[in-house]
C-alpha cells in the first residue's frame, strides 16, 4: 500500500491540505494554475487533478453511505439534510474555470487542469500523454457520478465562457456518453504505456496496465446501472478489469499530523486528545454483530464494553434515547431504536439529538479503512497516533466490489452466490491485512481462518436456502457491509433494486421522500441563469425506472 506521506513535498507545493474532521475534503488552498497555463508544471497540474478527484470521492462516498445507513445520518428530514450546498465543493473541484472567489474551496478544477495539460502538451516536444490520460479517466468517473447523483450535469457547453457564459445542463444519457468518450480518449493515450515524465501517480505508481483495467472496470460499472448485459459480458470475457486485490483502485493516506495532516480524515476526527467525534451507524454495527461478521473488529473500535439501554443501565446524560419509548414505526418493525449491545455505541439513522459527553465511550473508526485501532476487546481510549496512525485508504473500486457487480448481473441464484462468495473472500482478506497496522493490538482475538471460512460458507448457504426478498436481502446486506468506507455504489444499488429492505427507518415517522437525486450545486445555480434549482429530491435519474417516491425504496 502506498503511503501518502511519501508525497508530502508535492502536496505542500500544490497546496492540497488534508484537514481533520469527518466531512472535510482535501481542499486545494493554492493552485499551481496561478501561473499561465503554458508556464505551470505539468506534474503539479496532475497532482492537483488527483487530489481534487480524491476529495470528491471522499465527499460522494460520505453522502452515499449516510442515506443507505452504512454511515450515520444526522437529521430527520432528507430535504433539509441535503441542501443545494451539498454538491458545491464537488461541482467546483470538477468544473472551476479558475476564478478566485473568496469562500470557494478550490481555484481551478479537474477539467480546467486537463485543458491546461493539453495546451502544454501541444506546445512542447515532451509527451504528456500519461498526465492527460490519467486526468481524463478520473474526470470520466466524476462525470458518471454527477449523472448518478444529480441526474444532469454540464458538459456540451462546459468551459467555453466566451461562447457559453451560462452553460446549460445535459441529460443523464448524454453525460454517460460523454464520460464513455473520456474513457475512450484516456485509453488511447495510456494504451502504449507512455512515460510518466517524473509525475507522481498517487494511485497506481505509473503502471498504465492497471489504468487500463480501471478504464474497463468503469465501463463495467456503467453497464451494471444501465442494464447493458452485452457490454458487461464482453468486458468480463476480455479479462482486463480489476479482478484481484492487487489491482484495487484506492487512495492511500499517511500518518503525518501537521503540515499537512495527511491522515485518513475519519482517523483525524476520532483519534484526538478529546476523544472520538464521529457516530457510527447502529444499523451496520447491529447487522454485523448479529451475523457474526469477522470484519467487525477491523471496522470499529469499542471504547467501552456495554451500551446504555442494551446491556448497561439506561443513562440520560450519556445516551438520552436509552430512556425513551421507541416510536410506533420502530416498534412495529422490531427495529433497534437506540442501543446496540456489547459496547457498539453509535446512533440510529436520523437521530438529531444533541451531543452528550460520550467522546470516550462511543465507537471509533477502526483499523480498516481509516488506519485506527484493531478492536482486541481491550476497551481503551482513542488518542493521537494510536493504532495505525491514520495510514488508511479511501476505497474507490475494489476487486471485491466487482465480484458483487458480477453477482448483480448473474442469471441464476447459484451464479450470484458464487460471486458473492468470491467477493467476501477477497474483501475479508483485504480487511484482515490491515490488522498489521496496529502493532500493539492483541492479534490472538482476530478471527481465525476457520471462522472466516465458516462465516462465508454459512452466508452462501443461507442465501441458497432463501428465496424472493429474503435472498435479495442477504446479497444486498453483504454488498453494503463490503462497501464500508467507500459507499458511493450503495446509493446507486439501493435506487436500482430497492434492497436491502431490512434497513432501519428514519427516526422521524415522515422524513420526506427518500432522495432519488440531489439538488444541483447552489453556487452554480446562483450564478447561472440557465440552471433552475430543483424543488424536491424525488426526480429520478435516467436508469432509475422504479416506482416514484414515496413508495420506493420500500425501507423508507
Amino acid at each position: 500500500m502506498k503511503k501518502l506521506f511519501k508525497y508530502i513535498t508535492i502536496v505542500l507545493v500544490t497546496g492540497g491540505l488534508f484537514q481533520a474532521c469527518e466531512t472535510t475534503d482535501l481542499d486545494l488552498r493554492v493552485s499551481p494554475n496561478d501561473l499561465a497555463s503554458d508556464q505551470a508544471d505539468p506534474n503539479l497540474l496532475l497532482n492537483s487533478i488527483q487530489l481534487a478527484y480524491a476529495s470528491n470521492q471522499s465527499s460522494i462516498s460520505d453522502i452515499g453511505a449516510q442515506v443507505t445507513r452504512i454511515d450515520y445520518m444526522f437529521g430527520r428530514n432528507y430535504f433539509n439534510n441535503y441542501s443545494g450546498a451539498t454538491f458545491n465543493g464537488i461541482w467546483e473541484r470538477f468544473y472551476s474555470s479558475g476564478t478566485n472567489i473568496p469562500g470557494r474551496p478550490v481555484d481551478v478544477g479537474i477539467l480546467t487542469n486537463i485543458q491546461n495539460l493539453e495546451s502544454i502538451d501541444a506546445q512542447t516536444d515532451v509527451d504528456y500523454s500519461f498526465h492527460i490520460g490519467v486526468g481524463k479517466v478520473l474526470a470520466a468517473h466524476v462525470l458518471f457520478q454527477l449523472a448518478d447523483y444529480l441526474g444532469q450535469a454540464v458538459w456540451s457547453e462546459a468551459l467555453q465562457p466566451a461562447e457559453f457564459p451560462a452553460p446549460t445542463l445535459d441529460d443523464g444519457p448524454a453525460i454517460y456518453a460523454a464520460a464513455q468518450g473520456l474513457l475512450n480518449e484516456g485509453e488511447a493515450l495510456l494504451a502504449s504505456g507512455p512515460a510518466t515524465q517524473g509525475a507522481t501517480d498517487m494511485f497506481y505508481g505509473g503502471d498504465t496496465d492497471k489504468w487500463i483495467k480501471l478504464i474497463n472496470t468503469l465501463r463495467l460499472r456503467a453497464a451494471v446501472l444501465t442494464g447493458d448485459t452485452a457490454t458487461f459480458n464482453s468486458i468480463i470475457a476480455g479479462g482486463d478489469f480489476i479482478a484481484e486485490n492487487d489491482d484495487d483502485f484506492q487512495f492511500a493516506y499517511g500518518t503525518s499530523e501537521l503540515q499537512p495532516d495527511d491522515r485518513h480524515p475519519d482517523y483525524a476526527a476520532d483519534y484526538t486528545p478529546s476523544g472520538a467525534n464521529i457516530y457510527q451507524s447502529n444499523w451496520l454495527m447491529e447487522t454485523m454483530l448479529d451475523k457474526g461478521d469477522p470484519r467487525i473488529r477491523y471496522y470499529f473500535y469499542r471504547q467501552v464494553d456495554a451500551t446504555p439501554g442494551a446491556d448497561a443501565p439506561a443513562n440520560e446524560e450519556d445516551l438520552a434515547c436509552s430512556l425513551a419509548v421507541p416510536p410506533q414505526h420502530f416498534q412495529d418493525g422490531g427495529y433497534t431504536y437506540c442501543s446496540v449491545p456489547n459496547g457498539y455505541w453509535g446512533r440510529t439513522h436520523g437521530n438529531d439529538e444533541g451531543t452528550p459527553p460520550d467522546n470516550f465511550k462511543r465507537v471509533a473508526v477502526g483499523v480498516y479503512p481509516a488506519g485506527g485501532r484493531f478492536d482486541d476487546s481491550s476497551f481503551g481510549n482513542v488518542g493521537l497516533g494510536l493504532g495505525g496512525g491514520g495510514a488508511g485508504i479511501e476505497p474507490i473500486i475494489l476487486a471485491s466490489y466487482v465480484d458483487f457487480w458480477r453477482g448483480i448481473m448473474a442469471t441464476s441464484p447459484a451464479q450470484k452466490a458464487a460471486f458473492m462468495e468470491a467477493g467476501l473472500e477477497k474483501h475479508i482478506a483485504k480487511v484482515q491485512s490491515f490488522g498489521s497496522l496496529d502493532g500493539n493490538a492483541d492479534a490472538s482475538v482476530a478471527p481465525t481462518e476457520t471462522e472466516v471460512e465458516t462465516y462465508i460458507s454459512d452466508t452462501v448457504a443461507a442465501y441458497l436456502a432463501a428465496s424472493g426478498d429474503d435472498q435479495q436481502n442477504i446479497f444486498a446486506e453483504q454488498y453494503f457491509i463490503t462497501l464500508f468506507g467507500g459507499a458511493t455504489e450503495a446509493y446507486n444499488y439501493y435506487r436500482l433494486t430497492g434492497f436491502p429492505t431490512t434497513l432501519v427507518p428514519n427516526w422521524e415517522p415522515d422524513p420526506g421522500a427518500f432522495p432519488r437525486s440531489f439538488l444541483y450545486a447552489q453556487n452554480e445555480v446562483i450564478t447561472n441563469p440557465n440552471i433552475q434549482q430543483k424543488t424536491t429530491l424525488t426526480e429520478q435519474v435516467f436508469w432509475d425506472t422504479n416506482p416514484a417516491s414515496p413508495t420506493f425504496p420500500p425501507a423508507n
